[in-house]
């Protein structure tokens, strides 16, 4: 009988597909409930609008005859989003006279008057001139005096005026254009004479396929209100008809009918179903990668991811009620981009932009297809870029170089296709945008304490030496400080090697034992004397509770000064659950029966490749500085394995996830740092005076 595979252990077998041996951090009950409950009101957010569909539309057959119930004064408003206008009437713009434009064109014409004067000259009467001129033209503009070309001029200049201010439109024909210039030109005769015939061709030649008119969003909108204002009320009377059955529905009586509320809405069902499906397995999705992309992520990590969506979705829906226009693409994914690929990684933050996306269900008519296509692609940049960012400056620069070159690709690609893609909707947009990233770039540090995120930028400030827990080890504990930055070099090389986390494992080796600050004379590498406490406490029970407190102090101090989860992590899986040997050896002699278990750190063992490296680089150090200069690199490697050898056999790497390849490339790793540490260096002479 084929034996059913159980849906809890499909998913903890693909969550730890990528890391078999690493274990998973298991979330409590009031989590999980937690994340459900956002995952659904995310769904019914998403697939709300399919409950209320109006069952007609404009241009539809009317289903059957309706009557008004009752007289009214129906106010008819132009309908005001995107895609009613389409349905219903042509968009309104209006277009104004720019003054650049214009200016072009008087200057355009002043150069062909110029070119027109030298057929004033008999010797240049075979050049090529700006119109084509008959003889009976070419005679009169040989033939006329300053007084006559003065007023001729100042003619054509003033028609070309009077044109201008009416608004050039580049559409119209060349023929029709020279008519409306000659009808400027009356006072220099009549239509057949040469010089009103000459000045309309030379005004037609220089304004033919331009056009002095741009656009105007502001006046649109007023225009629109106008319209709106002064379009006369639609007077019903009880009984009337207001639609035919089989006859199409006009706009001016579907808006009568939800004025009486006679258009019925009703839900759909299975769009419903199927949007709110997607929806609900979109997020399931998104935080199965984050939990296989990291293992050790927190319940709240998810509820930040879910919650950006969440956010994302109710501005994009109310900024048109808000602020009165609705915010871009690019305004409301760039930023929870941002965040995510600082805080979590670039993975997960692709993640989230993928899932974002599929589930938009914001009409995308107004915006422009190509804005999101835009938007989509300025924030995939973003979050590989900002994965990699090691310092605040470098990520003010790219905040705000991306998206502002994400508008300017708005403004090239879309301006010939997009009507209501203005200069002046560049500029709001531009705006929100950067009060919503400086928002973002203010926020990062209080959602790293809230979140428990840890970013490059903050590994960085924390490594600083400067720093006061890590002064305060240097000044109190200069043997441990010191032992310290040597297994910061193991440990970097090692994590290097292998392609981990290097800027973590950095910064957690400068902090992993600062928990001996509580005792620091107790530690042979603070120790300054011959003289040991330990030796003469001669207690080893005892000094085991020593050692181990240095884990629990160092956990005391990492929640006094706030260091993130992931660095304090370190203070104890660098001990994990080893044994501290040179004690029990010493209690095995006063007592053989003594339970090695007290002999044995709390743990927990390694559960990140970063911690374990850390152990193995903690392990090895003591081994490689004991090491003879001469040793050659066969022997050293064979001391390290085997100190690595034994704390496998012990059990200590079966939740690192690191592989035995990978062990031996830390291995190699570490005796490279040796072999850079303990070179031999030339014995200088020493003068006679100097001795």
């Amino acid at each position: 009988m084929a034996r059913i595979i159980r849906l809890t252990k499909l998913w903890r077998g693909w969550v730890r597909s990528e890391s078999p041996r690493r274990s998973v951090l298991s979330w409590s009950s009031p989590d999980k409930a937690g994340l459900i409950i956002l995952c659904f009101l995310i769904a019914i957010i998403s697939s709300s609008h399919l409950l209320q569909v109006p069952d007609i539309r404009p241009g539809m057959p009317a289903p059957k005859d309706e009557f008004a119930p009752k007289d009214a004064l129906v106010q008819y408003k132009v309908p005001q989003t995107q895609k009613e206008k389409n349905s219903i009437k042509s968009p309104i713009f209006v277009q104004v006279i720019d003054i650049n434009q214009s200016k072009l064109l008087k200057d355009k014409l002043q150069e062909n008057l110029k070119e027109l004067e030298l057929f004033s000259n008999q010797s240049d009467a075979d050049r090529i001139g700006p119109v084509n001129l008959n003889e009976e033209e070419q005679n009169w503009l040989l033939k006329r005096n300053k007084t006559n070309k003065k007023y001729w001029n100042n003619e054509v200049n003033l028609a070309a005026e009077r044109m201008l201010s009416q608004g050039l439109v580049s559409s119209i024909g060349f023929e029709q254009l020279r008519e409306a210039s000659s009808l400027q030109l009356v006072k220099l005769g009549d239509k057949k004479d040469p010089s009103r015939n000459l000045g309309s061709k030379l005004i037609a030649k220089t304004f033919h396929g331009r056009s002095n008119l741009r656009k105007d969003s502001t006046l649109q909108g007023l225009l629109e209100d106008t319209i709106n204002k002064t379009i006369p009320p639609i007077q019903v009377k009880k009984g009337d008809i207001i639609t035919k059955k089989g006859e199409k529905i006009k706009p001016e009586e579907y808006f009568v009918l939800e004025h009486f509320k006679l258009v019925k809405k009703s839900p759909r069902p299975l769009a419903f179903f199927g949007t709110f499906s997607e929806a609900l397995a979109s997020c399931w999705v998104l935080l199965l990668i984050m939990r296989r992309e990291r293992p050790c992520l927190q319940a709240r990590h998810g509820f930040l991811a879910l919650g950006l969506i969440l956010i994302a979705q109710v501005i994009a829906q109310t900024s048109k009620i808000l602020i009165g226009f609705p915010i871009s693409p690019l305004a409301i994914l760039v930023p929870p981009t941002l965040l995510l690929a600082q805080g979590l990684g670039s993975t997960i933050s692709l993640t989230w932009l993928a899932i974002t996306s599929l589930i938009w269900q914001i009409p995308i008519n107004g915006l422009g297809e190509g804005k999101l296509i835009v938007a989509w692609f300025v924030s995939a940049l973003m979050a590989l870029q900002v994965g990699r960012i090691r310092s605040r400056a470098q990520l003010l620069q790219i905040t705000f170089l991306l998206p502002f070159g994400g508008l300017l690709g708005e403004w090239f690609f879309l301006r010939g296709r997009d009507i209501s893609n203005s200069s002046d909707e560049l500029v709001y947009e531009a705006i929100v945008l950067g009060s919503m990233l400086m928002l973002t770039i203010l926020l990062i540090p209080i959602l790293e304490s809230t979140f428990e995120l840890i970013t490059r930028a903050r590994l960085m400030e924390l490594a600083d030496h400067e720093r006061p827990l890590l002064r305060r080890l240097s000044l109190e504990a200069p043997g441990t400080f010191e032992h310290t930055l040597r297994i910061c070099g193991l440990a970097e090389e090692g994590a290097r090697t292998i392609g981990a986390d290097v800027d973590l494992i950095r910064t957690g080796a400068l902090y992993h034992d600062v928990g001996k600050l509580h005792a620091p004379e107790w530690f042979i590498e603070n120790q300054t004397t011959d003289e040991n406490p330990h030796e003469k406490m001669n207690n080893p029970i005892a000094s085991t509770q020593i050692l181990q407190a240095h884990v629990d102090e160092g956990l005391k101090l990492a929640k006094k000064h706030r260091l993130p989860k992931p660095i304090a992590d370190f203070i104890p899986e660098h001990q994990g659950t080893l044994k501290m040997g040179y004690f029990l050896h010493k209690a095995k002699t006063i007592d053989p029966l003594i339970k090695e278990e007290l002999f044995r750190y709390k743990g927990p063992i390694p559960r990140s490749r970063e911690t374990a490296i850390l152990m193995l680089a903690d392990g090895c150090e003591a081994a490689l500085r004991a090491l003879d200069p001469k040793t050659n690199d066969n022997e050293a490697i064979r001391t390290v394995r085997s100190v690595i050898e034994t704390r496998q056999l012990d059990g200590q790497l079966k939740e690192s996830s690191l592989t035995r390849a990978e062990v031996e490339l830390v291995i190699r790793a570490f005796v490279r740092v040796w072999r850079r540490m303990r070179h031999n260096r030339i014995a200088y002479p020493i003068s006679t005076r100097n001795k």
